[in-house]
């Protein structure tokens, strides 16, 4: 396996995370898919990382079903529960965690343009998604240590990775003190070690 990743996208760190956590050793290829002479498109039609390059030459993409693969090849730290309900609310948390990285995301991407061209509805809009999923984050946390079924798994993950690309991006965002549990569970999540070896560079 190989896989093809920024280390700046959350939906990659994701995926380096659960590798991390389930213990499988696959070599990791840098690769902007906004760059000149990216080959991404190679493997991936939509252009986007990660993608997950398996022995047989075929590829894996998005992240969502990148990590539910590596979760069911290893028995090691099964990171999606096994029971129904539970699945289904794990992905819950993972679909509202990954729709406030895209419209970030998208923030970033928008703000790249050149002024005259930036549409500050656009902006704003997607700046209102992120406002409004982390209360709803905060609100499903409630007082509990980990997101999903009292134990750590992938939507604890990806959440995690959803704070931190936050972080990363929009440092002015103080979404700390508007919800400190997600700030403990984030604290809780940095002191893993798949957390502190995955940051985004400074």
């Amino acid at each position: 396996m190989k896989l093809i990743a920024s280390l700046t996208s959350p939906f990659a760190r994701k995926v380096r995370v659960v590798l991390a956590e389930k213990k499988i050793d696959c070599p990791l290829e840098l690769d902007l898919p906004w760059e000149a002479g990216s080959r991404v498109a190679e493997f991936n039609p939509l252009g986007k990382v990660p993608v997950l390059l398996l022995d047989d030459g075929s590829a894996l993409f998005d992240s969502r079903v990148i990590v539910e693969y590596l979760d069911s090849i290893s028995p090691v730290a099964r990171l999606f529960p096994q029971e129904r309900r539970q699945l289904i609310e794990a992905r819950r948390w993972e679909a509202l965690a990954d729709g406030i990285c895209d419209a970030a995301a998208n923030i970033v991407i928008e703000q790249r343009r050149p002024p005259a061209l930036q549409s500050a509805d656009w902006i704003n809009r997607q700046h209102d998604k992120v406002i409004r999923g982390l209360a709803a984050l905060a609100h499903d946390l409630g007082e509990r240590n980990w997101c999903c079924a009292d134990s750590y798994g992938i939507a604890d993950i990806s959440v995690g990775c959803c704070l931190g690309y936050l972080d990363f991006r929009f440092a002015d965002l103080d979404w700390r003190t508007l919800h400190p549990n997600l700030a403990s569970l984030a604290l809780r999540l940095q002191q893993r070690a798949s957390f502190s070896d995955t940051l985004p560079p400074a």
